[in-house]
C-alpha cells in the first residue's frame, strides 16, 4: 500500500460524502482487478486500503451506515487473509469481484451519488 499517512491526511480533508465516494471507487477497483489473473498484488493492496478508508470514515457516518461499513471491513479482512490462495481460483476471483461491486454500489448510495 502507498504511504498510509499521506493517504490518511489527504483522505480526511474531504467531506464525508466525498470520502464515501472515494471508498466506493476503491471497492470498484477491487471488483475490476479481482477478475484479472495478474491482479493479485493490486487486489491485496486495494483490500488493505479499503479497510483503512473505512476505519477513517465509519466514526463520522450515521449509525446504520457505520454498522454496514464495519461489516464490509470485516469481510475485507477475511478476503485479505484468504487472498493468497483465493487469487489462484477463477471462481474465488469472480466471487470477490461480484461482492466488491455490491459493496461499492452500497457505499456510493450512502455517499448520495447514486
Amino acid at each position: 500500500m502507498r504511504n498510509k499517512e499521506r493517504l490518511r491526511e489527504r483522505y480526511l480533508k474531504d467531506a464525508l460524502p466525498t470520502r464515501l465516494a472515494g471508498l466506493a471507487s476503491t471497492l470498484s477497483k477491487v471488483a475490476s482487478s479481482a477478475r484479472r489473473e495478474s491482479g493479485g498484488e493490486v487486489v491485496a493492496d486495494l483490500l488493505e486500503e479499503s479497510q483503512y478508508l473505512i476505519e477513517w470514515t465509519a466514526g463520522e457516518a450515521e449509525p446504520e451506515t457505520a454498522a454496514d461499513l464495519v461489516d464490509i471491513q470485516v469481510m475485507l479482512s477475511l478476503w485479505r487473509n484468504a487472498w493468497q490462495e483465493a487469487q489462484h481460483s477463477p471462481r474465488q476471483r469472480s466471487i470477490l469481484s461480484a461482492q466488491a461491486k455490491i459493496w461499492s454500489d452500497k457505499v456510493l448510495h450512502y455517499a448520495g451519488f447514486e
